[in-house]
């Protein structure tokens, strides 16, 4: 009994279910959200949004690009501001996006304006 309580502790932990999640197929979503630095000026976080956004005709594996900003009414945001969802139709398409030139050069433009980035991927499921 003991055995197969611990089993399914050990099958339904956090990082299983996480594994299982990545295991599954649809449409990949690779979520990146932006909390800025207090100096940064309007200005810079413009070119930030533009900046990212060129990335969907410099780089052909992402399907598709959307952003906002935050708007929720709910106090959790953590400073978070902005939030941009690309859609990738394969992990093999999200792994040539890391790597690629654009993205590396588009993350290291980010360095004096941004305080914090959180990174989520995730299959889509409907």
């Amino acid at each position: 009994m003991l055995v197969a309580v611990l089993a399914s502790i050990v099958v339904l932990s956090p990082a299983a279910l996480a594994a299982d999640a990545c295991a599954s197929k649809g449409k990949l979503r690779h979520v990146v959200s932006f909390k800025f630095k207090e100096g940064a000026t309007p200005e810079q976080i413009k070119e930030v949004e533009k900046a990212f956004c060129a990335l969907k005709t410099k780089i052909p594996q992402i399907a598709a690009l959307e952003w906002g900003t935050n708007c929720s009414p709910e106090k959790h945001a953590k400073g978070f501001t902005h939030c941009f969802v690309l859609t990738f139709n394969s992990d093999a398409d999200r792994d040539a996006y890391l790597p690629h030139p654009a993205h590396k050069a588009f993350g290291k433009s980010l360095g004096p304006v941004i305080a914090d980035v959180f990174v989520v991927d995730f299959w889509a499921k409907e």
